[in-house]
């Protein structure tokens, strides 16, 4: 699997997840040409590039993935940490659970929660 985490992704956690799984394929947003992009032609870019998004987003990354799926476009996914509540050692366990369990398909046109609940 393929990942990308957002410009407003904290870097603590990356680099945790990255040390925990150094064979993950994951690139930061702001180190591609999609930087300050906005975020449907993020999510467009996303399923041309078929990298799940890692994002604390809750405002408008949920809306924009649905309309997505509505419209019938693909969404190869999305994994939405919570930061107010989550810490970031939490996060970064659940995110290794999360990454390391899935397949592609578990994601694809969804948008996943952490904390595991």
């Amino acid at each position: 699997m393929r990942f990308a985490a957002d410009e407003n992704f904290d870097g603590r956690i990356l680099d945790g997840l990255r040390a925990r799984m150094p064979d993950l394929d994951i690139v930061r947003v702001q180190d591609t040409e999609m930087y300050q992009s906005p975020d449907d032609k993020l999510l467009a870019w996303l399923a041309k590039e078929n990298r799940i998004l890692l994002t604390h987003d809750v405002r408008t990354i949920p809306r924009f993935v649905f309309e997505r799926v509505r419209d019938g476009l693909p969404v190869p996914g999305v994994i939405e940490v919570h930061k107010e509540d989550t810490s970031i050692g939490t996060a970064i366990d659940d995110l290794e659970v999360v990454i390391g369990a899935g397949t592609p398909e578990d994601f694809e046109n969804q948008v996943k929660y952490i904390p595991i609940r």
